[in-house]
């Protein structure tokens, strides 16, 4: 996520994320082309051995500093902890998934949602990257997910 924007980006899903796995996550996120840590100078994250020293000599080769977050402390990843009881509750919580691909497209369509539907109260009630809209046309509903999350723009309808 970046804080300043709140934008969300899913890095990756595996079963068993190892060291190497993770070490490919930053290598892919710190692409110098269409990186999602692009010009970006630190990545806060949490305790977790996945964390390598692999992991962080890549970020810094990038110019990233990584900062490891003290132990217990979700307060200090408050942004990160939002997000995750937000797509808990909004999403994940009201279905039920049998596989990994449902995940993998669930989440898809959620970040879609979040990053350009979904109005933020921390933003002012703007959206993150808000998708083009007519001034004079009729306002029309989009349904993300069936209908689980639903999200309106003025769209000129077709004659």
């Amino acid at each position: 996520m970046t804080i300043g924007t709140r934008k969300v980006e899913i890095a990756g899903i595996q079963k068993d994320p190892d060291g190497p796995w993770m070490a490919q996550i930053a290598r892919n996120q710190t692409d110098a082309f269409d990186g999602f840590l692009l010009g970006k100078k630190y990545l806060i994250h949490d305790r977790d051995p996945l964390y390598t020293e692999q992991f962080s000599q890549i970020m810094k080769g990038s110019e990233i500093t990584p900062k490891r977050l003290p132990g217990y402390r979700p307060v200090m990843n408050s942004f990160a902890e939002s997000f995750v009881k937000t797509i808990k509750t909004e999403c994940l919580n009201k279905l039920v998934l049998t596989s990994e691909m449902q995940l993998r497209y669930v989440l898809k369509n959620y970040i879609y949602f979040y990053n350009h539907c979904r109005p933020h109260q921390g933003l002012g009630g703007r959206m993150i990257e808000p998708l083009p809209q007519d001034k004079d046309g009729e306002i029309v509903e989009f349904n993300h997910l069936g209908g689980l999350m639903r999200s309106y723009r003025r769209v000129k309808q077709a004659a």
